[in-house]
């Protein structure tokens, strides 16, 4: 059971890296457009995904120090993973290598509608074996924030390692924050619940998206569910609203809303991932939240213009060069 005291704001990007903790998978998506995997499709992948691992490899693009805490297998599809955040200037030394266990994996398809279905392969996977082991104490040790996603809550040797994790980087006078990011086809609704509710407890920035907002505060209402969250200790909500942009909840509150960019979306997988990096990131650099809000917003979108969860992944500069040539919503009302 979590038990610390919040820490009122974002820890500065000086007191150490942004840590997170959860599966890495490949994602390997169907060409075709229907409902599941129940006749033969033409497949396109590996990519390297996770929602842990697309976020933290966003955070470094972004500028910030970064680790994950982690589990692959010995293969091709774990090395294809290390090595893309190696690259891209994320801390691996936390991620432990399982000889006898496949790297996690999801296969993606999309209905008609544009709903995703997945089918994952994480409990019975590496992804799935995750634990405290001693470069992920040294990772911990010398962290200023921690960032958890939702996701991670199916891998029973999460809790674990936030439960250290938090105790930790609190003590330090870091700070936490939370992607509520559940699957249907993840949760184990009791555990989940349990958990879910310990977190929040000791969350300082929240990242829900749409509905996962009620769910978070139990409320059928958002402006209830913002009042009964903030007052419960979170310091700032961001909700992701899709198409409908992005808005800010503050302890204080300080509300600011910002409308979404328009484009031609090629694959959703990893835009909210993206969104909550570099929000994160701008904050613990010292921005102001309709700064960070704005950077957040053609994170996300131009995540979705390209095929693969990480290959939209962008810099300061490439976010900056897109909000000059992208519209907004905005921009036609």
């Amino acid at each position: 059971m979590l038990s610390v005291s919040n820490i009122r704001g974002l820890a500065p990007e000086m007191l150490g890296p942004t840590v997170t903790v959860g599966e890495i998978l490949v994602e390997i998506m169907a060409t075709t457009v229907g409902s599941g995997f129940l006749e033969p499709q033409s497949l396109i992948g590996p990519y390297p995904s996770g929602a842990p691992a697309i976020f933290i490899d966003q955070v470094a693009w972004m500028g910030g120090s970064a680790g994950i805490i982690a589990s692959v297998g010995s293969d091709d599809f774990g090395m294809l993973n290390i090595e893309r955040l190696r690259r891209d200037g994320v801390d691996v030394s936390a991620i432990s290598i399982i000889d006898d266990k496949p790297t996690g994996s999801a296969f993606v398809r999309y209905r008609p509608d544009g709903v995703r279905d997945f089918v994952f392969n994480i409990a019975h996977s590496a992804a799935g074996d995750i634990r405290m082991t001693e470069t992920a104490r040294t990772l911990v040790e010398r962290a200023g924030h921690v960032h958890i996603m939702g996701s991670a809550f199916a891998i029973p040797g999460v809790a674990e390692v936030l439960d250290y994790a938090i105790k930790t980087v609190k003590r330090r006078g870091g700070s936490v924050s939370f992607d509520p990011n559940i699957r249907k086809e993840l949760l184990d609704a009791e555990r989940g619940r349990t958990l879910l509710d310990e977190i929040i407890a000791v969350t300082d920035l929240l990242l829900p998206s749409g509905e996962e907002l009620l769910a978070a505060a139990g409320e059928t209402d958002e402006a209830a569910a913002v009042t009964k969250l903030l007052d419960a200790g979170v310091n700032e909500i961001v909700l992701k609203r899709g198409r409908d942009g992005s808005s800010f909840f503050g302890r204080d509150g300080k509300r600011a809303d910002c409308p979404a960019f328009i484009v031609d979306e090629v694959d959703p997988t990893g835009a909210g991932d993206c969104f909550g990096a570099t929000y994160l990131t701008c904050r613990r650099m010292g921005m102001e939240p309709e700064r960070a809000l704005l950077l957040a917003n053609a994170s996300g979108a131009r995540n979705v213009t390209r095929q693969g969860p990480m290959e939209g992944v962008s810099s300061l500069a490439n976010l900056e060069a897109f909000i000059t040539a992208t519209t907004t919503e905005n921009a036609h009302e």
